[in-house]
């Protein structure tokens, strides 16, 4: 996939009911549920494009760590926004050229776009670029406020979730390879604090729209829920 738009904050958000040319649909739930994975193989098998609005926040969330932007600081973060140029390339993303791909996949990355995800200026820019890229339809878009603030009119909406439990066994398992000071506890106790701060938000919290389809992941295989969607979009 590649798409490559600057980010401008103080242009209007565009209106999600604009012409498109291809369906969207909606994937949303809290962090662990599969819906990654399942977003990226359901688009695949579709022939859409596949579109991961939390590698978005993450990204922004490193850039700004790296620029040592206070993340209270919702006007310097306004101005990283509408200066950097955020794109993907190959389900791989980059800012400013530079490929940010892995260094997202960290904990350290999760636990600081939580916070930085919160502040309604940069959720503002990355809603505006996430409508600009999905403008012709024809993807699949995963996050947490897809089908109820990006694009509240989607094709067809989904939303996986699974225990906290085991979200946080699913977590530890991607994580404990890379980082051997991980423990599974501490993985699970922060899948339950990311819960409560995505869901408890002022701004976009994480919550199931009204017309999305329920999918509890917890004893699933991905094929399984791949095939499941598959079903739902046919009818």
């Amino acid at each position: 996939m590649a798409a490559s738009k600057k980010i401008n904050p103080k242009s209007q958000i565009p209106n999600p009911k604009s012409q498109r040319r291809g369906p969207v649909i909606a994937i949303d739930g809290p962090a662990g549920s599969g819906k990654s994975t399942v977003s990226r193989l359901l688009a695949e098998k579709l022939g859409l494009t596949y579109i991961d609005t939390g590698a978005m926040y993450r990204a922004v969330a490193l850039k700004a760590r790296e620029e040592d932007i206070d993340i209270e600081d919702e006007d310097k973060l306004k101005k990283l926004c509408s200066r950097i140029n955020l794109h993907f390339k190959d389900n791989r993303i980059f800012v400013d050229n530079r490929d940010y791909s892995k260094e997202i996949r960290k904990a350290s990355a999760g636990l600081l776009s939580s916070k930085v995800s919160a502040k309604k200026v940069v959720r503002d820019a990355m809603v505006n670029l996430q409508r600009s890229m999905a403008e012709n339809g024809s993807v699949v878009m995963e996050g947490r406020d897809i089908g109820t603030v990006v694009f509240p009119d989607a094709d067809i909406k989904f939303y996986l979730d699974a225990s906290a439990d085991v979200r946080g066994k699913r977590r530890y398992l991607e994580l404990k390879d890379k980082d051997r000071s991980v423990s599974l506890e501490k993985v699970i106790e922060e899948v339950k604090a990311r819960d409560d701060r995505d869901s408890t938000r002022d701004y976009s919290p994480l919550k199931r729209a009204d017309d999305a389809i329920h999918i509890d992941t917890s004893n699933m295989k991905i094929e399984d829920v791949v095939k499941k969607m598959v079903e739902a979009i046919r009818k």
